[in-house]
């Protein structure tokens, strides 16, 4: 019930992109939310219906029905109408922006932006105005964050074949000040890293053709570039996985579902500080 604090606040995150729905899932859990997602708008739809979330995040471009559609089907019922909706958008237009909230969105997020310190005051505002009170939305981590640098000195190669992550990852980074190379398979990564020569590298794991792995080893192989820092960033969160890119001679290994684009690059920042 809304009027029970004891209660978990349930959010409903209607969200296709696999890669953002894993973060915002694993970062609205361990705030304590109940949350419950789903990859297409019509699915989205039945799932408000069923479970009805204290707040929904929801995409604009989906498979199937996209987010206005969703939204109309939401002011069709007088109860659903009044669960605050914040809208993830793609492109951050804003005559995209002016639609959404003339159908009554209580506010919004643009993926190419995507912070979850934003989410979270965003849903704590919206909790408040409902009598749900603030989350705690305390920022994460700490630790070396590698404030001392200078991203404009640093040049970091990201190999990663998955379109949406590469382009969310390297625009946060080039708003930093990094010279950003990209790959997207394991031949290109490994020839960059050797002809380019950044000062770091991020690594996936799966890749097409030569895999993280193989690509790891090349690199440590290699006179020219084996004490050069690589970071893998990968699905791949078991613990063999993790002990074998390590064994290999990772700097340090990150799990893409557990980790937002802001900690990979405090993460950078702190493997460059303590590397130069």
């Amino acid at each position: 019930m809304m009027g029970d604090a004891d209660a978990k606040i349930k959010i409903a995150v209607i969200e296709d992109e696999e890669v953002l729905l894993d973060v915002l899932e694993n970062k609205l859990k361990k705030e304590g939310f109940e949350v419950f997602s789903a990859r297409d708008g019509q699915a989205g739809l039945e799932l408000v219906r069923s479970v009805r979330p204290d707040i929904i995040l929801l995409d604009v471009v989906m498979p199937k029905m996209d987010g206005f559609e969703v939204l109309s089907r939401l002011h069709g019922d007088a109860e659903l109408s009044k669960i605050p909706v914040i809208i993830i958008s793609n492109s951050g237009q804003p005559v995209e922006i002016e639609k959404a909230l003339s159908m009554g969105v209580k506010d919004y997020l643009i993926k190419a932006e995507f912070d979850p310190q934003e989410v979270l005051d965003k849903i704590s505002h919206q909790l408040k105005a409902t009598g749900r009170g603030p989350v705690s939305g305390a920022p994460q981590g700490g630790g070396p964050s590698g404030k001392g640098i200078d991203p404009k000195a640093f040049k970091v190669l990201l190999v990663e074949d998955d379109s949406f992550l590469r382009d969310l990852i390297s625009q946060k980074l080039t708003k930093e000040g990094f010279q950003v190379l990209q790959a997207v398979d394991g031949e290109d990564g490994f020839r960059k890293a050797t002809q380019e020569k950044p000062h770091i590298v991020l690594l996936d794991l799966i890749l097409p053709g030569l895999d993280g792995f193989e690509v790891l080893k090349k690199i440590r192989a290699d006179q020219g570039v084996s004490g050069m820092p690589v970071i893998i960033l990968s699905n791949l969160g078991q613990k063999d996985d993790i002990e074998k890119g390590l064994r290999l001679g990772a700097t340090d290994y990150l799990v893409k579902a557990h980790n937002t684009p802001g900690e990979i690059i405090d993460k950078i920042k702190s493997v460059l500080a303590k590397a130069y």
